[in-house]
């Protein structure tokens, strides 16, 4: 009876002791994420900082910390900051962050909750004096040339990520602003004056346009002057060239029989001074009676038929009626 009592305490001590190296060997054993960072601590002291995925094995009294690698973001509170001119402007911004030393922000925080916290205290308090130091004019304003929002928020996001990294172990990813604005009390009366800086901006650009319309206008105005008086010039020497090409075909053609050319001119002068209720008496030896005379003709031909005159017999038979027209 003893021996086969004495065996099996010996096979449960078997057992057990294998039972306790299956769970020593299983419990040594972690596997790390490509998501986080695992620390390992050994009486609360760091003693390795695994960043790398993988199975790792570790002594049975160590304990394993998980801290995220990803990119995290914080949402400060919403603030209210005084400017240089006595102008109030509300806040609101956003941190993305990373942890970068995991055993220093280990050592600063407990949690990532507190981390947070911290970091939007460092954020809310650079953002206070550093606008502190600008009228309200540089972050809100109509004019891009008066305007360094850009400037102002980069040396901002750049102060608190030199102060982060090398006290909390935190690397500021970037630093952006979700929203600018002014207290209740203030908008009114700022949108009254951005309204009048507008119209005023407005009236400037109209009177400029009015001014360079009427240059514009004036300057058209006296090219077509210049147009029509080149245009007139041209005009006036083109018809004094067919002037003189006519008197030319005149002279030409009339010089070949000048009589005809007194008489034409003569009844052309008559044409002129008399109308179809002008009565003219003429002398008889009148310039247009001599012009009419026949000069002698060739023994008269065969005498025409009977009832049928000719045109200088019709002239000679017409009667006079109240002098000549």
């Amino acid at each position: 009876m003893r021996s086969r009592s004495g065996t099996a305490l010996r096979r449960t001590l078997l057992v057990l002791v294998a039972s306790l190296m299956v769970f020593a060997v299983a419990s040594s054993l972690f596997a790390v994420d490509v998501t986080e960072y695992c620390l390992v601590t050994r009486f609360g002291r760091v003693v390795r900082v695994i960043a790398e995925p993988g199975l790792y094995v570790t002594a049975p009294l160590d304990r394993i910390i998980r801290l995220e690698k990803r990119v995290l973001f914080s949402r400060p509170a919403r603030s209210e900051y005084l400017t240089t001119d006595k102008k109030n402007i509300v806040v609101e911004s956003l941190a993305t962050w990373r942890i970068a030393d995991p055993q220093r922000f280990l050592a600063t925080f407990e949690s990532r909750a507190a981390a947070e916290e911290r970091l939007s205290d460092v954020i809310l308090a650079e953002i206070g004096s550093v606008i502190g130091r600008y009228p309200a004019s540089v972050l809100i304003s109509t004019d891009p040339a008066e305007s360094r929002y850009q400037a102002i928020w980069s040396h901002i996001g750049r102060r608190v990520a030199e102060f982060a990294r090398p006290a909390y172990g935190i690397e500021v990813v970037g630093l952006d602003l979700r929203r600018l604005s002014l207290p209740e009390q203030n908008r009114e009366h700022v949108f009254d004056r951005m309204k009048a800086e507008r119209a005023r901006i407005a009236k400037e650009n109209r009177s400029r346009g009015e001014l360079e319309a009427k240059k514009i206008t004036a300057e058209a105005e006296h090219e077509k002057t210049l147009i029509d008086a080149d245009a007139a010039g041209q005009a006036e020497r083109i018809r004094a060239e067919g002037d003189a090409e006519a008197s030319r075909t005149y002279g030409a053609a009339f010089g070949r029989d000048p009589r005809f050319y007194e008489f034409l001119r003569t009844l052309q002068a008559y044409d002129k001074v008399l109308n179809d209720k002008t009565t003219l008496f003429l002398p008889p030896d009148a310039d247009v009676f001599r012009m009419l005379q026949f000069d002698p003709q060739p023994p008269p031909a065969p005498s025409a038929p009977p009832g049928v005159s000719t045109g200088a017999d019709l002239l000679l038979k017409r009667k006079p009626e109240k002098g000549v027209q």
